[in-house]
């Protein structure tokens, strides 16, 4: 069966598996997910991915990040652009998260950046999804 929203499948993944405490989680690979998994390593959320091998296709494996008593890194994940209804926002309208506590993952002509990235450089685009 085809999934139509596939950003969000793997965010709701995250989100489960966070609400669990598993060390890590398991789902088809793309490259989006890759850059989103990226985003979210680089901003500190997650400890690290790979993608592996899998029969058919591959795989990405993101490890998730617990505090010394642990405590969640991420506390909420939120779709924004969905297939039915995009959300796009130019440059001088893109959100701030909790205040600037969260992310915005915003997909650009340049890849995907956060909030604060994109508003350093000067462009807009559509708005994935927020983390907090």
């Amino acid at each position: 069966m085809t999934m139509t929203d596939p950003i969000a499948d793997m965010l709701t993944r995250l989100r489960n598996a966070n609400a669990g405490y598993h060390d890590s989680v398991s789902m088809p690979s793309s490259k989006i997910k890759v850059e989103i998994a990226r985003v979210l390593q680089q901003e500190g959320y997650v400890t690290g991915f790979e993608i592996q091998d899998a029969p058919v296709g591959k795989v990405l494996r993101i490890d998730l990040k617990y505090g010394p008593n642990r405590e969640r890194t991420i506390s909420g994940v939120r779709r924004i652009s969905k297939p039915g209804l995009r959300h796009y926002v130019k440059k001088e309208e893109l959100p701030r998260v909790l205040g600037g506590l969260g992310i915005a993952i915003i997909s650009t002509s340049t890849g995907l950046l956060t909030d604060r990235a994109a508003h350093k450089a000067g462009i807009g685009g559509e708005v994935l999804a927020y983390v907090w």
